[in-house]
């Protein structure tokens, strides 16, 4: 026990006279143990044997010596000005800390282990844990009252505080240990975990394994910070965007260094920091970032100097992240950890999350510096390996770099009774299954999208359909559903098989057979993902169907890298079920028949994925993304009807802000060579009903559909549609009403080749261009909002009132 026993320091350093906090001074132990404050003046360290004095320092203030003998949980540090403190000597009226970092600026490639050498290769123990220092708690005893009969006192613990104390000092509330092997071969670096360890899991959670806590280098123009990008401060232009400030002077390695403080001047939640400057080389010795939010920030970057190579080399990662200020709950990782909001009644009292911190720790070794390599599945950035979660204790103890403290020992025993007991990995799987929109009963996956929905062709439509899950085998899978309407009276029925026969590329060979009505024109991406929704609003007001039988042949497959594509070949009796007639060749069409090959892609350049036992994950979702599609008729293949090819593509981008707001783009266009029914041309995914009252029109807003366009208004075998949204953070307006303001433009263009060849329906074509903008109120009360769209341009009507469109929102949030 002795010989585990560690000294936790933590403290504050202000200004005397001011109080204000003294950001970076300099602590330093009797023993040679010297630790930097963050931004606000804090600071935390520890050590296996007690020092008996702290020295602190900061330029421009008088230094100041503190005895340790007296045990304290928090140290307060005042220092006072030096009154006779030398004044800078200005040579010129360039800042010499601009001079500094303009020569750090040049030398970057020549500094950039990634640019500077061939190849590498190293070992990292990587430690994430959630946690809280018990010192920071009261947990003392809030209410005493006493009783009126026998007069005696009694004590009532109120709130949590006093739990999450005693909880907080025997454990961590949540830890994970990784073991990776890093290789490097220009320009390629890739990641391969060869051990994880996960409290409360027999299996990880492999999403975690891949978040993005800070960048791995310094020296990329940006710095990322917590799945945030920030210009760097050694950017090429960052003298434009940045403050500097030579602090102090002080040797890393045996080698003169220059600390450098630096602030972003026009953003005021930018990076600000510490730099560490070689002043033989000008390269990065050390590197504090920070930012100051809604969430405290900071990544710290250590490195050593090889001699050889001349070149700074990275050892360690520190990454802290703490509440920052915010009147909102603010959750961060996907949601699994939550701080709290501010409280606007000022009480002293404090919730558990202001005391919560997430601290990850990565070091480095085993290094070979260019070593022979021949890396292995390039599009893969992270490779987990098939043994990764089974490595025994002996593995463990080899790879730590420090041994568990007992907290950390009795977080794996406790999380792991806990999550045992509870069942938690059954309900997570669970939870993932629902939140996707299946509802697993042992071998199948029912699928709760044919439970029951409403057009105005089918009225209510219900129906029972589901997958066969892992439980019923990892290669090979059944679908289906059947379903009826009770308004047309007609049964619809799926049938489908497939069979794995890649599992690094996920490759699937399959076949179906489908017999079900379908909106006209409602041309969509084969490849895109499944998406789950309680209800659908576009088809509820649809009642211009066609019914299609369909065989189709198929093989879905990742094996492109950084894609995935689905092949098929379909054939599909068409018979529309409204009155429509198309002229073809000289010849009238009522129903006919389509044969044709597709192939639907979607590359994510930017994204990065892991391979996992389990298959390959798209862990870092970037954009943009670019759909493609294509599709060709076959010719005289099973009585095919028509020749023609269509080219359908899309291009994604979304940006969030670490404030809450979300940015995002859609362009997406189609286009028809040949000639083609109405049935399958394009309608640009039109919201509005032909009501001539403006309340009538009231119905529920889709996702990316136009709200002002009539249902059948336009038709086009040619498009292009561009969208712009901006959303803004939730505002509480009363204590229960917290509304998101989304702004959205969309326009489209397009044209219809023949329009004459279509008989049994009255359109226009888009030739003019379409226009409109709205705001969405999203979630003013559980869930529900309201929307407002205006028609403009070319093609806007004649009464104002045509031109506007209301709508309800409804946005579900499962919390998973």
């Amino acid at each position: 026990m002795s010989l585990q026993a560690q000294f936790q320091i933590n403290g504050i350093v202000k200004d005397s006279q001011t109080k204000k906090a003294l950001p970076f001074a300099t602590i330093a132990t009797e023993n040679g143990t010297v630790s930097i404050a963050d931004v606000d003046g804090k600071f935390s360290f520890t050590l296996l044997t007690p020092p008996e004095i702290l020295k602190i320092s900061y330029v421009g203030y008088q230094s100041q010596t503190i005895s340790l003998f007296e045990k304290k949980p928090y140290f307060t540090i005042l220092l006072s000005p030096q009154t006779d403190a030398l004044q800078e000597v200005v040579l010129s009226t360039e800042n010499p800390a601009n001079d500094l970092i303009r020569k750090v600026i040049t030398h970057k490639n020549n500094n950039n282990p990634l640019k500077k050498l061939t190849a590498f290769q190293y070992k990292t123990y990587n430690k994430l844990l959630v946690t809280a220092n018990p010192d920071s708690i009261s947990g003392k005893i809030d209410t005493v009252f006493a009783d009126f009969t026998t007069k005696d006192k009694i004590a009532k613990i109120d709130s949590s505080d006093y739990k999450f104390k005693k909880l907080i000092t025997k454990q961590h509330l949540f830890l994970t240990e990784k073991v990776s092997q890093f290789q490097f071969e220009k320009p390629l670096l890739k990641e391969t975990i060869l051990g994880t360890k996960m409290a409360g899991f027999k299996e990880p959670i492999y999403e975690l394994l891949g978040f993005s806590l800070q960048s791995s280098s310094v020296y990329d123009d940006k710095y990322e910070l917590f799945e945030t990008k920030y210009k760097s401060p050694i950017a090429d232009k960052a003298l434009k965007e940045y403050r500097y400030k030579i602090l102090d002077t002080t040797t890393i390695a045996n080698r003169n260094v220059v600390v450098v403080y630096f602030k972003n001047k026009i953003s005021r939640k930018g990076l600000e920091g510490l730099l560490y400057i070689d002043i033989e080389n000008f390269a990065v010795a050390k590197a504090i970032m920070r930012i100051r939010s809604v969430l405290n920030i900071t990544g710290t970057h250590e490195f050593r100097y090889l001699s050889e190579e001349k070149v700074w080399f990275p050892t360690r990662k520190n990454f802290k992240i703490i509440k920052g200020k915010s009147k909102e709950p603010t959750a961060v990782l996907g949601g699994r950890i939550e701080f709290a909001a501010e409280d606007d009644d000022n009480q002293i009292r404090k919730d558990a999350s202001d005391f919560t911190y997430l601290a990850s720790e990565m070091q480095v070794y085993d290094l070979q510096v260019n070593p022979k390599l021949k890396i292995k599945k390039t599009a893969i950035a992270i490779d987990v390996k098939a043994n990764a979660n089974q490595r025994d204790e002996t593995f463990w103890q080899e790879n730590r770099s420090d041994s568990l403290d007992t907290r950390s020992e009795r977080t794996y025993v406790v999380l792991d009774s806990v999550v045992t007991k509870e069942k938690i990995e059954k309900k997570i799987k669970f939870g993932r299954k629902i939140i996707n929109g299946y509802l697993p009963f042992g071998p199948i996956d029912f699928d709760l999208r044919y439970l029951l929905s409403y057009n105005n062709y089918e009225g209510f439509r219900l129906g029972l359909g589901g997958v066969t899950n892992e439980q019923f085998s990892k290669i090979f899978r059944l679908e289906g559903y059947a379903a009826y309407g009770l308004k047309d009276e007609k049964n619809k029925y799926h049938i489908g098989s497939a069979i794995r026969v890649g599992n690094f590329s996920n490759t699937w060979i399959g076949g179906s057979f489908t017999d079900d009505v379908r909106e006209i024109a409602s041309t969509n991406f084969a490849i895109d993902k499944r998406v789950f929704k309680l209800y659908d609003p576009r088809p509820i007001n649809i009642s211009t169907f066609y019914n299609h039988q369909t065989w189709r042949a198929f093989i879905e497959t990742k094996i492109i890298p950084k894609t995935e594509s689905i092949w098929q070949i379909a054939h599909s009796d068409i018979t529309p079920l409204f009155d429509y007639t198309f002229v073809y060749k000289d010849q009238l069409f009522r129903n006919f028949a389509m044969t044709s090959a597709m192939v639907s892609i979607q590359w994510n350049p930017n994204s990065a994925y892991m391979q996992t036992p389990n298959g390959k994950i798209e862990y870092e979702k970037r954009y943009p993304k670019f759909t493609f599609q294509l599709t060709k008729s076959l010719s005289n293949f099973f009585n095919n009807d028509f020749e023609f090819s269509k080219i359908d593509a899309r291009i994604e981008y979304e940006k969030k802000y670490l404030n809450g707001q979300k940015s995002a783009v859609l362009l997406q266009g189609g286009y028809v060579f040949g000639d083609l029914p109405l049935t399958h041309l394009y309608n640009t995914s039109p919201n509005n009903l032909t009501k001539d009252n403006l309340l009538q029109r009231v119905t529920i807003a889709g996702k990316n559909s136009f709200e002002t366009m009539y249902f059948n208004e336009f038709f086009s075998t040619e498009f292009v549609m561009l969208q712009f949204k901006h959303g803004f953070k939730r505002v509480e307006l009363f204590k229960k009403v917290k509304p998101s303001l989304v702004l959205v433009t969309r326009m489209a263009w397009g044209n219809l080749k023949k329009p004459e060849d279509h008989i049994g329906i009255e359109f226009k074509t888009l030739d003019r261009g379409f226009f409109e903008s709205g705001i969405e109120l999203n979630q003013i009360y559980k869930g529900f909002g309201l929307t407002g769209f205006y028609r403009y341009g070319p093609n806007q009507l004649a009464r104002l009132e045509d031109n506007i469109a209301i709508k309800l929102s409804f946005v579900l949030d499962l919390g998973l």
